[in-house]
């Protein structure tokens, strides 16, 4: 089956057709309407097989997987999804592959409400990229930059679950929790929170690569420090069961890939947030305080200061940096 022919059978039945998509799936470009009032936010993800995930694994888990990152950097914007488009390097046109691929893809999009308007496929080893694309009020969205000093640094959800996933890939002698393969493999981009969050919170930003390595961007963008309490962090039931309290606090700080959305809010939005996060189903916890840039990123342990661990994952980074951090 040729490119244009697998294109055709797998994926041009999750173009939707709304006032907003003016031609999409089947020509050089989509052709989309801009919502008026509105501005357009766009963001990529892409994943290597050997780098994002292991070799053999199923296909569902990776189009869950792919999306729910995607969608995520819209999350962290206070965004609502509308469309996005699809790149894929396959080894081969290998028609089950594909058709397991889309169908989970396609569940994927309707649970997030975004809508597949075009890609592109060619031969390769195994790397998938979604763009995706959506909508804030004008001038407004949630930004790295704006953090202020005395903000409360906050998380939802829980931290550390999809390292834990990622442990029972690597290390399944150890055993395997099923829920946490669910936070590596499907990835819930926190919508509903980063919609609510958005009247009240002065920074924002999905967890990818750690907590410390997004938090740190934060801080960069904003041009603060922070204090973050480690046992403040969230922490899911199964991941403590999985691997204990130490080691799963460690992960929750750099394991990466959770994305929840760590945000930072002034002291006095704080009641007024929970009283708008009300009946959303998923928990936010203060971990921190913004201070001071001259203060830099601290870590405390029951109010005494303790070590940082090891930041986050840098896809360039030397094997020597990443030894030194671990």
């Amino acid at each position: 089956m040729d490119e244009f022919a697998l294109i055709g059978r797998y994926f041009a039945g999750l173009c939707g057709s709304d006032d907003s998509i003016v031609v999409g799936i089947g020509d050089d470009c989509a052709q989309l309407r801009v919502l008026p009032g509105h501005d357009l936010v766009v963001s990529i993800d892409t994943l290597v097989e050997g780098t994002h995930f292991l070799p053999g694994t199923h296909p569902e888990w990776l189009a869950s997987r792919l999306l729910g990152a995607a969608v995520s950097d819209l999350a962290a914007m206070g965004a609502i999804p509308a469309w996005f488009t699809l790149a894929l390097t396959l080894p081969e046109a290998d028609e089950a592959w594909v058709g397991r691929f889309a169908s989970q893809l396609g569940r994927s999009a309707r649970q997030f409400g975004i809508t597949l308007v075009g890609g592109d496929t060619t031969r390769g080893p195994l790397t998938l990229s979604a763009q995706v694309h959506g909508w804030v009020p004008a001038g407004r969205g949630l930004h790295r930059r704006g953090a202020a000093v005395g903000d409360l640094v906050c998380v939802t959800g829980t931290l550390g679950d999809s390292r834990g996933g990622l442990e029972c890939q690597l290390a399944p002698e150890k055993g395997v929790n099923d829920s946490l393969l669910e936070r590596f493999f499907a990835p819930q981009p926190r919508l509903d929170c980063g919609r609510r969050i958005a009247a009240h919170a002065s920074a924002c930003i999905d967890i990818s690569d750690g907590l410390l390595a997004d938090l740190g961007h934060v801080l960069a963008a904003s041009e603060v420090g922070a204090r973050i309490e480690r046992r403040a962090l969230p922490l899911s039931p199964a991941l403590v069961s999985y691997c204990g309290e130490t080691q799963a606090r460690d992960w929750a700080l750099c394991g990466g890939e959770d994305f929840e959305l760590c945000f930072t809010v002034p002291v006095s939005r704080w009641e007024t947030l929970q009283r708008d996060l009300a009946g959303g189903g998923v928990p936010v916890t203060r971990i921190g305080e913004i201070l001071p840039a001259t203060e830099g990123l601290q870590l405390a342990d029951g109010g005494k200061p303790c070590p940082l661990p090891g930041t986050g994952y840098n896809h360039f980074a030397s094997a020597d940096d990443r030894a030194d951090k671990e």
